[in-house]
């Protein structure tokens, strides 16, 4: 059986073999579903040392799952449409359809390298119009509630790509694609009206117990709900009011000025016919240009102008100057601010610059407050003053006695505040699903019937290289009729956000080839929810939030009666190298195909897993891939080496399968339960020392305890080298598959330990340990415990009252 373990021979071989045998195809039935889903990938091109990781920790539980009888549903798709193949189209002259169907060509060749247990027949891309007609059906649906609409709004705005970004798409005031700089703008938009589950989406987030508290965290922040008050201070010169919403409603006797958004309607309107309108118009344009988390910065300067117009304090009657200031974020509350610069430090630096009054209205215990001696602004509670009748009451109190006043008054109200926004999905590009609505001279907007889905992408565009939409000068595109009157319309050449078709496609894998809807309403029923999810913590925020409220808007709809997309959460750390992670730009990548050439899969996968837990970073060390491979080496020499079969000692052989059996159940529970899989290898290599070390003091003779121990130690390493595995599983006589092989069972009698260490304690105090063979007697335990030197100094000279025994935990002497 002396035969050279030729890794790319292998791994060709049975990856073959499982595709011939399909034995990765998910079928429903009644027996112990599980859906198991890493995040699909962009078709960049090539596969990363970030996708393997994450894709191999899937596999690994896929396999396991499926040896402990699981019905495994384990797809992959594409998430085709998206800038960066438009761009690519522009660079290199190729059409997004051909560059994207090239990449998605290639990187499943290269993950079907890599051995990964994918049901390849549920396969989807985002760029078919099989997939994305249907999205465009549930967006009219979405349309016809009012969940989809379109109004006016501010936007990230790149002046090259010529496209929206979402937030997270700016980084440092620039464009995440071509780093130019990225200003706001206003533009006729679509949107999600994701608000309108906003409650339920933070309700929901206390009932995701699989999830990391670190991903939950950062959704209900995102979320972020506020309890506060709305009220309106009146326009000095009484035409219109000022809605601001606070929660800080304590304070409201200490605003000195209001501060509106830049993008706030009033900010210009305040100031038309006023000496003020220039200066104000140049600063709103200046304040637009620039990207909004740097305007909310922390060190940022605090800037504004005065608009020339005042409103009226409604309870203290002051006439307040109004200013736009660059801090003032229009999708916080209404975008307007009541400031008190005594109580909230950015209105507090603003006051000072500007020489605004300053009024305390809380003031802490110890020292007095003045407003001339203060270096800040004091954003505590305490005792309130300068605050008429409420004078005296502490601020919290104040809070619910002010909004009783404005609710009497009929000049305010409680409300409740969201910093989530509406979802804007809208995207000057062409590379994406086209919106299903048309626009009539004579009839408005006006949806496309279902029964013309899909709106097809052209595919007879042209680039000019300068990043606009190709749509909008499609006239085959544009032109269309009303589906009203039947007049001339024209279509919308605005395409989807890429996160829509991301929120959903993990519904079409239930079945993928339905011609009839979305998905099929029963097999949805039997797959869904996701019961692991894997990907990367840059997604915690977006694609998850969204993929929940799409989920929501579906079961309302009717389609599917789940709540919840996915029922656990792993965020898997990033693979870094040098310190850094791996990039292009930092000269630190490393190939996957390079290293599975010199390596093979086996040895890439059981790396990526042995290097780091999950949830770590894995910093990348070509050491560690080496001593990986080294152990593969060992394993096959081990299985295929000759030996002569005879019995063993008793003795030795009773303590090789007590190792065995302690080994399946820790790599059961490291892998199924705590997903620690760098410790479940390391399991398998001190099992591999223990057969080994076994096999050295008994003249390498082989009997059926070897045998167990070798065939335990190849199926336990299947889900992590699966070739390998499979290869020497064949050598060893099996016919079957490891595939089609069941998880070994552990004999709990030999998993327990002979030996247990006893708690003594001298009148109920610590006071030393025991150790004593398990199950030992109770006249034996007490022997021992009296006989320890830690024990007898504290009972030498003493009576012994009694003396309690709990079996195998506990010695209590009672002196």
């Amino acid at each position: 059986m002396k035969v050279r373990y030729d890794p790319l021979l292998i791994e060709k071989k049975w990856q073959k073999y499982w595709e011939e045998k399909k034995l990765f195809r998910s079928r429903e039935n009644k027996n112990n579903k599980f859906y198991l889903l890493e995040m699909f990938p962009y078709p960049s091109g090539k596969i990363h040392m970030g996708h393997v990781r994450n894709y191999t920790i899937g596999d690994v539980f896929s396999r396991f799952l499926t040896m402990n009888g699981y019905n495994i549903l384990h797809p992959m798709g594409w998430d085709a449409f998206g800038l960066p193949a438009e761009n690519a189209a522009i660079e290199n002259k190729t059409h997004p359809a051909v560059w994207t169907r090239n990449n998605i060509s290639f990187m499943k060749e290269q993950l079907k390298r890599m051995g990964f247990s994918y049901d390849w027949d549920r396969e989807v891309a985002t760029c078919d119009p099989e997939y994305y007609k249907w999205e465009q059906s549930i967006f009219i649906k979405m349309f016809e509630r009012g969940l989809a609409y379109r109004k006016r709004s501010f936007v990230n705005w790149c002046p090259r790509c010529e496209t929206v970004l979402a937030n997270e798409q700016v980084e440092g005031g620039l464009c995440w694609r071509c780093s130019s700089q990225v200003g706001q703008k206003e533009l006729d938009q679509w949107f999600f009206k994701i608000t309108h589950y906003a409650e339920e989406l933070l309700q929901w987030c206390d009932k995701l117990k699989g999830w990391p508290e670190r991903v939950i965290t950062m959704q209900k922040n995102w979320i972020g709900k506020s309890e506060g008050a709305e009220f309106s201070f009146p326009l000095a010169d009484g035409n219109g009011h000022i809605k601001i919403f606070t929660t800080r409603q304590d304070t409201i006797f200490g605003a000195t000025f209001m501060s509106l958004a830049p993008e706030h309607p009033m900010a210009l309107e305040l100031s038309a016919g006023k000496s003020e309108e220039g200066q104000v118009r140049a600063f709103v344009e200046k304040c637009l240009s620039q990207e909004k988390a740097l305007r909310t910065a922390e060190g940022y300067e605090k800037d504004g102008v005065f608009t020339g117009s005042y409103c009226l304090n409604p309870v203290t009657g002051w006439k307040l100057p109004v200013y736009v200031a660059n801090f003032v974020l229009m999708e916080y509350g209404t975008g307007a601010v009541m400031a008190v610069p005594a109580h909230d430090q950015r209105d507090f630096l603003f006051a000072k610059k500007y020489s605004l009054p300053i009024v305390i209205v809380v003031q802490p215990q110890g020292v007095p407050l003045t407003p001339e001696t203060m270096a800040s602004a004091y954003e505590g509670e305490g005792l309130m003053i300068n605050s008429g009748e409420f004078s005296g009451l502490s601020s919290k109190d104040m809070k619910v006695k002010i909004i009783e006043f404005l609710e009497r008054k009929g000049i305010g109200r409680k409300a409740i505040n969201y910093k989530l926004r509406d979802w804007g999905i809208s995207r000057q590009r062409y590379w994406g699903v086209p919106i299903p609505v048309v626009y009539c001279s004579s009839c408005g907007i006006q949806h496309v019937p279902e029964r013309d889905l899909p709106v097809v992408l052209p595919t007879e565009v042209e680039f000019t290289g300068t990043g606009e939409s190709p749509l909008a000068r499609n006239k085959g595109f544009l032109r269309a009729s009303c589906p009203k009157c039947g007049g001339d319309a024209r279509r919308e050449t605005d395409t989807m956000d890429t996160f829509v078709e991301s929120s959903w496609y993990f519904l079409r894998y239930c079945s993928p080839n339905n011609s009839r809807g979305p998905f099929d309403k029963k097999k949805a029923e039997y797959w869904m929810p996701v019961d692991q999810y894997i990907g990367g913590i840059e997604h915690a925020i977006l694609h998850l939030l969204y993929s929940r409220f799409y989920v929501k808007v579906l079961r309302d709809m009717g389609l599917i009666v789940i709540d919840e997309p996915f029922v656990n959460l792993l965020t898997q750390g990033m693979v870094i190298k040098d310190g850094a992670k791996m990039s292009k730009s930092k000269g630190n990548v490393v190939e996957p195909d390079d290293i599975v050439n010199k390596y093979g899969a086996d040895t890439v996968r059981l790396f990526t897993m042995f290097a780091s837990p999950p949830e770590k970073d894995l910093e990348w060390n070509n050491k560690g891939v080496e001593g990986c491979n080294r152990f593969l080496q060992r394993v096959w020499k081990l299985v295929c080496a000759e030996r002569k079969h005879s019995k063993g000692r008793v003795e030795e052989e009773t303590k090789l399968r007590r190792f065995v059996h302690k080994t399946i159940k820790r790599a059961k529970d490291d892998i199924g339960e705590r997903k620690h899989f760098n410790t479940a290898i390391s399991a398998l290599m001190e099992l591999t020392n223990a057969i080994s070390d076994h096999l050295k003091s008994s003249a390498n003779t082989e009997s059926p305890v070897v045998r167990e121990a070798l065939e335990t130690l190849v199926i336990l390493i299947f889900p992590f080298a699966p070739h390998i595995a499979e290869e020497m599983w064949s050598k060893l006589g099996h016919k079957k598959s490891l595939m089609r092989v069941a998880w070994p069972s552990y004999d709990r009698t030999l998993i327990q330990e002979e030996e247990v260490t006893i708690v003594v304690q001298v009148n109920g105090r610590l006071r030393g340990w025991i150790t004593v063979p398990l199950g030992a007697p109770e006249e034996k335990v007490r022997e021992e415990a009296l006989k320890s030197d830690k024990i007898l100094r504290y009972i030498q000279g003493r009576d012994i009252k009694r003396i309690v025994v709990v079996p195998d935990r506990l010695v209590n002497i009672v002196v």
